[in-house]
């Protein structure tokens, strides 16, 4: 059973990459794993937007937490965000500001959670792990894909915790799910198909005008091109930009092909990549991206995973908007984020398990920051979900959508981690960053 191989070798790499990690923590950094975690846990936040609220809240559930730090360059997030803070968890004044240095620079800082637009995801991320910062990233981690592979390399050099924002990763509903799929309840899982249904309208182009009142606007765009201000692309919108965002793929398709990859138990990125994008609502649109998709991923093994984007749909898919089904040899399990699963099982597709009532609708949102809370504290990586792991759903959003922009099968190598044929495609792999605000200077040219 060729699949339980690949798992098996999926976990054994796991536990070597911990062991790695640990290792490289002799090189030092300000909590080392195997160093004793401060007793109060002192956290900035960076990009104060609506997620940071949620994880806001899930992180100041636990005990001895402290927000030493908000930072946004539009003053009124700031706001909006202290407004969830309980008073416990700040037993001093919270500091403002709009430059991220100043808190990956506070050495009483112990951890960084960036909830930016995703074009700052790793420039800050990767200042933060230099300055032995651990770090929970919004999804994705990288805005391009080469920034995975700058992620997962600081990390191991320098020691440091990394979760990323995928939280279903983390939920009762996914262990459960896991352990009867580990059991072969539908047998030899050869298929994962992944999906966004959700009712979209267009936005309707507006003109520039001047940035609001108070906001950095350069800072704002950081490491993107410079360009007028424009509402659309500023909050909330500014996903639908190539400069800032990855599209419905990159925003809740990540979280779907992150289950994908977990469902079908792959340790390895796909070696071909078929994409198709276009617009099916036709009226004037302002987004850069297709507002519908539909990629095919084979991996070495023969198995595949298939994602779409149904922007038409004001229904869900298997009753849910936003889900996978794994096809197995014996059946299918159809998976959805959402806190629910259902298995169906032989050529008749008799009920079997679900997650049951006591499970239902739990996302995983308070694990996921309970299990990075403990990563911290007890500097142990196999807590926490490894930058790989990240690697591997977010490698899917951008060989997808490199596939979609080439209109063309592209060949992968997934060990070399570039293609085999065609260099436009390998260009699309990083980009260029606007000075000043780019990479470290440590990570300019590695």
């Amino acid at each position: 059973m060729k699949h339980k191989t690949t798992r098996r070798s999926f976990l054994e790499r796991s536990a070597r990459s911990s062991a790695t990690v640990a290792a490289a923590s002799l090189l030092g950094g300000v909590h080392a794993f195997g160093a004793i975690s401060p007793n109060v846990l002192r956290f900035g936040l960076i990009g104060c937007g609506g997620m940071m609220k949620g994880l806001t809240r899930h992180l100041c559930r636990g005990e001895k937490v402290a927000i030493a730090w908000l930072c946004d360059v539009d003053p009124r997030q700031m706001d909006k965000v202290a407004e969830f803070i309980p008073a416990d968890c700040q037993p001093s004044p919270i500091k403002r500001t709009a430059r991220f240095e100043d808190v990956v620079g506070d050495d009483k800082v112990d951890a960084c959670i960036i909830a930016t637009p995703h074009h700052w995801h790793a420039p800050i991320a990767l200042a933060a792990i230099e300055s032995g910062k651990d770090v929970y990233i919004e999804k994705p981690i990288s805005h391009v894909f080469d920034e995975g592979l700058r992620i997962i390399s600081a990390a191991k050099k320098h020691g440091r915790v990394v979760q990323q924002g995928t939280q279903t990763r983390s939920s009762p509903v996914t262990a459960k799910a896991r352990k009867l799929l580990d059991q072969g309840i539908i047998g030899e899982i050869k298929v994962a198909s992944a999906w966004s249904a959700e009712l979209e309208k267009p936005l309707i182009p507006e003109p520039d005008t001047e940035p609001p009142a108070g906001v950095d606007y350069d800072r704002w765009l950081g490491p993107a091109p410079s360009r007028p201000f424009n509402s659309l692309r500023f909050h909330q919108t500014w996903r639908k930009f190539r400069d800032y965002g990855n599209g419905e793929i990159g925003d809740d398709g990540v979280h779907d092909l992150d289950l994908a990859v977990w469902g079908l138990g792959v340790d390895t990125l796909p070696q071909q990549i078929t994409a198709r994008g276009g617009r099916m609502i036709r009226e004037e649109n302002a987004s850069e991206y297709p507002d519908n998709m539909n990629v095919t991923y084979e991996f070495p093994d023969g198995r595949l995973v298939v994602y779409e984007s149904l922007p038409f749909t004001p229904y869900g898919i298997h009753g849910y908007d936003s889900g996978n089904v794994f096809y197995g040899t014996e059946g299918y399990m159809v998976f959805s984020r959402r806190g629910a699963f259902n298995v169906y099982l032989g050529w008749k597709g008799e009920p079997g398990p679900t997650e049951g009532k006591e499970l239902r609708g739990q996302r995983g949102n308070a694990q996921h920051m309970d299990e990075f809370v403990a990563a911290i504290r007890s500097r142990d990586p196999k807590i926490a979900s490894h930058p790989e792991l990240a690697h591997l759903g977010c490698g899917l959003v951008h060989l997808g959508e490199i596939a979609s922009l080439a209109e063309k099968t592209l060949a992968f190598d997934p060990t070399a981690q570039r293609f085999v044929n065609s260099d436009e495609a390998n260009r699309m792999l990083t980009k260029e960053y606007r000075d000043p605000y780019g990479l470290p200077s440590s990570q300019a040219s590695s």
